[in-house]
């Protein structure tokens, strides 16, 4: 007899799921926000909406029609992908064309889904694995920064912030070397409430924000001002949105593996269109770029629950969480350096994601090597020195001053130039189950 899950075990395993991915949910705005000086209070909405924004992504993913909805027990978060390029839009149009790209990349994502289905081949593991690790150590800088207490801190590098950043690492590490499962699963966000709690301690907590935050409230379209629409922004989040698809896909075949259901290529392009949708949702309430999280698909196979029926209680809890502010302004109120002694691992595992997926590059190949050799150079080169394309007008020189970006194109580039064959990680056959590269599992 098929065994029933009763509605209380879904609700604490959706919970579950929303633990599990909440670190990552709220690092993304709170990074952002950060860069871009923020006030408090725009920090708390950002990251309600975010949340918000999170649970209605993954409900449409979750389900399954004709025209959206991969129908797997997915859940969406904000994407890491796009921080640096928020972040450089951000600062060089103003917040405004940081939306107005994201929607922009959303329209286009929904409407060449059916051409992205066929693109697959031009993202290989060798362009896939150095393009996560070119995001991987661009961000890290950052969360190195943020361990200090933040850039522009007046105390930065002070012995109270190195304390709590690498105090909030090693409780990390410690929770990865003596638990498992679950408890394994949310160190990072336990980290954070510990460090919170040990700064609160310390009197570097400001409860301020909490207290003066709504208990519900209704999100509104377009918080922050009217999207703009430039150019090289939306060039810049199309690419974004591209890789973002890409990173996608490793998890829907996961999933399917995992689940056992067979998909087609037209399942991946309703994936990807409805994380068109997303992206679109993202920009509209002033939110993010979205993908399907691997820790919740790690999280499936981890607990063997299938059902989607917990993924679309993860998604409920989520856009509730979302009408909540008071709980959103929480976030808030954790530290800059307990934020970078967690984000200094997260950012570092994306470095080792992308290793993980050249493991399954044939290194014999000198073409390989020249491929990821060129593409890292270039990628870091251009994060770390900007001004190398200083005499390069400056639509241009902010779409290839950005190194994941410049990264990304010189990957994609190359492999098209000196692959001796197209080597893809999935191969689509029209209307059948999709089939993976051995290989690349």
């Amino acid at each position: 007899m098929k065994h029933e899950i009763g509605k209380p075990k879904i609700i604490s395993l959706g919970l579950q799921h929303v633990l599990a991915m909440y670190a990552g949910a709220i690092l993304v705005p709170l990074i952002v926000g950060g860069a871009l000086k923020f006030t408090p209070h725009q920090q708390a909405f950002l990251i309600a909406i975010d949340l918000l924004t999170c649970g209605i992504a993954t409900l449409l993913q979750s389900i399954n029609n004709k025209y959206i909805g991969i129908g797997l027990p997915v859940v969406l978060g904000t994407s890491f992908v796009a921080v640096s390029p928020m972040i450089t839009i951000g600062s060089n149009y103003g917040i405004t064309a940081i939306y107005g790209s994201i929607i922009a990349a959303g329209i286009f994502v929904i409407l060449f889904a059916n051409v992205y289905g066929k693109l697959l081949k031009l993202f290989p593991p060798v362009v896939t694995g150095t393009v996560v690790i070119i995001i991987g150590l661009s961000l890290i800088p950052t969360g190195i920064k943020n361990m200090g207490g933040g850039a522009s801190s007046p105390d930065f590098g002070s012995a109270e912030n190195l304390i709590l950043s690498f105090g909030v690492l090693f409780f990390i590490l410690l929770m990865n070397r003596f638990f498992t499962g679950f408890m394994r699963a949310i160190s990072v966000l336990l980290g954070i409430i510990a460090g919170t709690i040990a700064a609160a301690l310390m009197g570097k907590v400001n409860l301020q924000t909490v207290a003066d935050a709504s208990w519900f409230r209704i999100p509104t379209p377009f918080y922050f001002g009217v999207p703009t629409f430039e150019l090289v922004p939306i060039l810049t989040m199309i690419i974004v949105g591209t890789v973002i698809l890409v990173e996608s896909t490793g998890a829907f075949l996961a999933l399917g593996k995992i689940t056992g259901k067979e998909l087609s290529e037209k399942d991946i392009i309703r994936g990807y269109r409805t994380e068109g949708i997303a992206f679109t949702l993202g920009g509209l309430f002033n939110a993010f770029p979205y993908s399907t999280f691997a820790q919740n698909v790690g999280l499936v196979q981890l607990s063997g629950i299938k059902k989607r029926s917990v993924t679309i209680a993860a998604g409920i809890i989520l856009i509730c969480l979302g009408l909540v502010p008071k709980i959103a302004a929480l976030a808030t109120i954790i530290p800059t350096a307990v934020l970078g002694g967690a984000t200094v691992i997260m950012f570092g595992m994306v470095v080792s994601s992308g290793i993980k997926m050249l493991s399954n590059v044939d290194f014999s190949d000198n073409n390989n090597l020249l491929i990821i050799a060129c593409s890292i150079s270039l990628g870091l080169g251009s994060t770390v020195v900007p001004e190398l394309f200083k005499v390069l007008p400056e639509t241009i020189r902010i779409l290839v001053g950005d190194g994941i970006i410049t990264g990304s194109i010189c990957a994609i580039l190359l492999n098209l130039l000196l692959s001796k064959r197209t080597q893809s990680s999935l191969k689509v056959v029209p209307d059948s189950p999709l089939t993976t590269n051995p290989r690349s599992l």
